[in-house]
């Protein structure tokens, strides 16, 4: 039996044509602006009056900070990433676990808002220099945080931020790229006798 065109063969090839030529919405995700980051290069810093020394990102800028009562204190500055790991230093006087306890509350106040913490201990026998290295996953203010000691008298904290709001999507190229530094840093960081 031939094919025969008739009228409900018109009607619903016509229904059929006009149904599949409009337009579907998609909802499309949120786009972030490529950073391009550059290879990960370091000088050794050590002619500043500072009783610490360390491989310093040659893409960021130290800068000295002047607190009331605190010596030694220092940002690198990434201007290129709008970051800056924030550095404390202090001299232990018998108060070392206050000091540890204070840098773990420090830590886990962004627990809040953190879906993790990771914390990844470090040890550099040679150089006499200890640590944690806090890794905080999440929409939180600081996604990396890290400290060193060599148990008796030196103390140095360190605390990655961005400023801009926290998006973890956005920040996640960027926050990885200076964990590398954080990491290089930790490793070659040495105290001044």
């Amino acid at each position: 039996m031939p094919f025969q065109i008739t009228k409900n063969t018109i009607f619903i090839f016509t229904i059929t044509l006009f149904l599949s030529c409009g337009d579907v919405s998609i909802p499309k995700p949120y786009g972030y602006f490529r950073v391009d980051l550059p290879k990960h290069s370091y000088r050794f810093i050590d002619t500043l009056n500072l009783p610490y020394r360390f491989d310093m990102p040659k893409n960021a800028y130290l800068i000295e900070r002047k607190t009331e009562g605190e010596n030694y204190w220092i940002d690198l500055y990434y201007p290129q990433l709008n970051a800056s790991i924030y550095c404390s230093y202090m001299q232990i006087d018998n108060n070392l676990i206050e000091m540890l306890e204070d840098s773990r509350k420090i830590v886990y106040k962004h627990s809040i808002r953190a879906d993790g913490i990771g914390e990844k201990v470090f040890e550099n026998k040679q150089n006499n220099v200890h640590g944690i290295l806090y890794d905080l996953k999440g929409n939180t203010a600081s996604s990396i945080q890290f400290l060193l000691t060599d148990s008796t008298k030196h103390f140095f904290r360190g605390a990655l931020y961005f400023n801009n709001v926290p998006n973890k999507d956005s920040i996640a190229p960027m926050s990885e790229y200076i964990r590398e530094d954080v990491i290089r840093i930790m490793e070659s960081f040495e105290w001044k006798k």
